[in-house]
């Protein structure tokens, strides 16, 4: 008699607690399976969690954080559904599941693809986002009758990609009706999580049971190429006058190659193309001709240099007598024109000849 006594205590329920570190997991079933909980059992609910009793598939009562004894008192749905209309005093059979209602955080969402926009300065473009978001259970008895069911234990991840695509199906929407300018984007994160959040816990609460008390935008992304452009346009914006900062280019390059003298006919070249270069863009600069009258076309091109072996130009005469004046094209120069035979110093041509004669500085008068 002893020994079935003993077995019968072993088989009867008389503590139900939940005690679980693990920080994903969102129901945990109470493993009574042919146990019965025992009449007058505690029942022990820590803080951050709900404890359901289920019978038969419907669920009765709820239990908020506290120590509870089971008695009809405190058992109102569960006494009506098993027929305790007098109280009871024999263990009964019900499943219990724990319901953890603390924020599960560090959940992630993005797009794995790009979303398109129309973009009201670009176009259409294609956006890409990410973010984190944080879940919580917010209210156990539909999250037990529509998503967990018979599972013995429900996890967050077996609802994340559910989730995943109710917020960026939420974000799509957001973004095609708010028409917001893909430059003026990174300045409204925070407007734009707090909508989309309203928008996901709409879609979230009453049909799941579920809340998601905070989800934030990381980033919002262009494609590469976009990017690259938008680099480049703001290169240009920041650089201002284009062919003033073209002429500061060349100034620098022919200092520079003025101070390298290791760079021998190579930096003379260069100087010579950047200093004929040079000479076209002042020519036809603003306010060097009349207020108002366009620059005049360049007289024909006729000239040419040898430079290091190579032939440069055509260049106009003016082009030439500059080049002269400043020193880059030397009486020795080789050029060529039509109506040549062939390559002549530049001082052994008679059109040009006549520049080195002026170009070149008298005697210095005697001393005293």
């Amino acid at each position: 008699m002893g020994f079935w006594m003993d077995k019968l205590r072993a088989e009867l329920i008389d503590i139900i607690e939940w005690i679980d570190d693990s920080k994903h997991v969102l129901t945990w079933r109470f493993p009574r399976y042919q146990n019965e909980i025992k009449n007058g059992a505690e029942l022990i609910v820590r803080p951050g969690q709900m404890a359901l009793f289920v019978h038969r598939g419907q669920v009765a009562d709820v239990f908020e954080p506290g120590h509870y004894q089971l008695t009809t008192d405190n058992l109102p749905i569960l006494g009506t559904l098993q027929g305790w209309k007098h109280g009871f005093n024999s263990p009964f059979r019900s499943e219990v599941y724990f319901v953890n209602t603390t924020q599960i955080t560090d959940l992630k969402w993005g797009t794995p693809n790009p979303i398109m926009l129309r973009d009201p300065e670009f176009g259409p473009i294609r956006l890409r986002a990410f973010g984190n978001y944080s879940l919580k259970a917010n209210d156990p008895r539909i999250l037990v009758k529509e998503l967990v069911g018979t599972d013995g234990e429900f996890h967050s991840n077996e609802i994340n990609e559910l989730l995943r695509s109710i917020i960026l199906s939420s974000f799509a929407d957001l973004i095609g009706e708010s028409k917001y300018a893909a430059l003026d984007l990174a300045s409204k994160y925070t407007e734009i999580s707090t909508e989309l959040k309203a928008m996901v816990n709409e879609r979230i609460d009453d049909e799941y049971g579920l809340e998601v008390p905070q989800l934030l935008i990381v980033n919002i992304s262009l494609p590469e190429t976009v990017e690259k452009a938008l680099d480049t346009r703001t290169s240009m914006g920041v650089i201002g006058d284009m062919n003033q900062f073209q002429q500061y280019q060349m100034g620098q390059a022919m200092l520079s190659a003025a101070e390298n003298p290791s760079g021998g006919g190579a930096a003379e070249g260069m100087g010579l193309g950047m200093g004929f270069a040079m000479a076209n863009r002042m020519m036809g600069a603003p306010g060097m001709g009349a207020p108002g009258q366009p620059a005049p076309p360049p007289p024909p091109a006729a000239w040419h240099i040898a430079v290091n072996g190579q032939s440069q130009g055509p260049f106009s005469l003016d082009q030439i007598s500059q080049g002269i004046a400043g020193g880059q094209i030397s009486g020795t120069t080789q050029v060529w024109s039509a109506g040549m035979a062939g390559w002549l110093p530049a001082s052994q041509v008679p059109q040009l000849a006549g520049y080195f004669q002026a170009a070149t500085p008298p005697p210095p008068p005697p001393a005293g």
